[in-house]
């Protein structure tokens, strides 16, 4: 709506990584606006076909399986034995850790195979059988808690199961959309430019678009712009390193990986990137991108690149009372505990039994 009113100034397109590829684009644009952003979706199809971190989407699927998921919910919520109320509820606490779940792509191991790994070790290292009970509910820690709750939520009903899936499944198909935001709109960007000059457009077409382009892939004053900082990635990778590693960055990067193998001072120095904290009500600079200060700008800027921005909670125990062990997998940066708090709320709303959530604030250990 805000978009049709002209209260927003740049072009807004929908594409769904599937096999193939959906794009949605809105009838309101001009003409040259549709050929820019169609130019944009083969980037981005291209993208999510041959960079590895979507191998495991299933997009020749992924329609079918969120179309049967919408059904499924829908009948759920006209149940009278469940309800909407029930439904909405389940869904709200588990969006609160949808992210929760395997990152890394892993297959999940299910209890016989975490077993039999268990025994194997205890076999291979016989000192560390005391450090083992195999009466215990949870042998190791589990990093997956959607997969956890599958598992081990004896106390659900199946259609909560369902919807536990449903949001996993979900969740498994957008971690690589959130890992590589910056080098996936770079890489649209990147081929949308080549394309739309090498169409050879007439000037009335390519004068807005030149325009419309910088507007996409200016930087933004206090925040970062993925789009500027991937299209300037591919454009130094091809002008220093030519073409092939620009596909070859496409195929086995992600947004962290590729800032840190392919950035340096120089590049952060144009990039006008620095560190800053909020101290009371003022904003301090901390480092600059000089030769002292851009690794640590570069270091503080990778823990808020892809879903590094996102804290990891773990499964760390079953206590025999019942009782969930969740650990915060603190990476330095301490969480907001009012938030933090709220996701614990939640998280107790999934588990009948006592829930233990255990992090660390100011260098010091601390349990919601």
């Amino acid at each position: 709506q805000m978009y049709n009113l002209g209260a927003e100034g740049l072009p807004y397109e929908l594409i769904i990584n599937s096999n193939p590829s959906i794009a949605y684009l809105m009838k309101q644009n001009p003409a040259y606006l549709q050929i820019l952003i169609m130019a944009h979706c083969v980037g981005h199809s291209d993208f999510f076909k041959n960079n590895r971190m979507f191998k495991n989407t299933r997009p020749e699927s992924v329609t079918t399986r969120f179309r049967n998921a919408r059904k499924r919910i829908q009948e759920y919520s006209e149940n009278t034995n469940i309800g909407l109320d029930r439904v909405e509820t389940l869904l709200d606490v588990l969006h609160s850790v949808r992210f929760q779940t395997e990152r890394y792509g892993r297959p999940r191991l299910s209890k016989k195979e975490i077993r039999e790994n268990v025994v194997n070790m205890i076999n291979q290292d016989p000192s560390k059988r005391k450090d083992f009970s195999l009466d215990k509910k949870l042998l190791q820690p589990d990093y997956d808690f959607l997969g956890f709750l599958i598992d081990y939520g004896e106390h659900f009903e199946d259609w909560e199961k369902d919807i536990i899936g449903i949001v996993r499944d979900e969740s498994h198909y957008f971690i690589p959309q959130i890992k590589t935001k910056i080098i996936n709109e770079g890489w649209a960007s990147f081929w949308h430019y080549k394309l739309m000059h090498e169409l050879d457009l007439p000037q009335k077409y390519h004068l807005p678009f030149l325009k419309t382009h910088n507007l996409v892939v200016r930087p933004h004053m206090g925040s970062i712009n993925p789009y500027h900082i991937g299209f300037y990635l591919f454009n130094k990778i091809e002008r220093e390193m030519g073409l092939e590693e620009c596909f070859l960055i496409r195929e086995t990067h992600d947004d962290e990986s590729a800032i840190r193998c392919y950035l340096d001072m120089e590049d952060f120095r144009e990039l006008n990137l620095f560190s800053y904290s909020a101290k009371k009500k003022d904003i301090t600079v901390d480092e600059v991108s000089d030769v002292d200060g851009w690794k640590l700008v570069r270091n503080d800027f990778l823990k808020n690149v892809g879903a590094n921005g996102i804290p990891h909670i773990y499964v760390s125990d079953i206590s025999p009372n019942g009782t969930l062990i969740l650990q915060h997998d603190h990476d330095g940066r301490d969480l907001e505990l009012d938030y933090a708090e709220i996701v614990v709320d939640n998280i107790s709303q999934l588990w009948p039994n006592n829930v233990k959530f255990y992090t660390v604030v100011e260098d010091e250990l601390w349990e919601i």
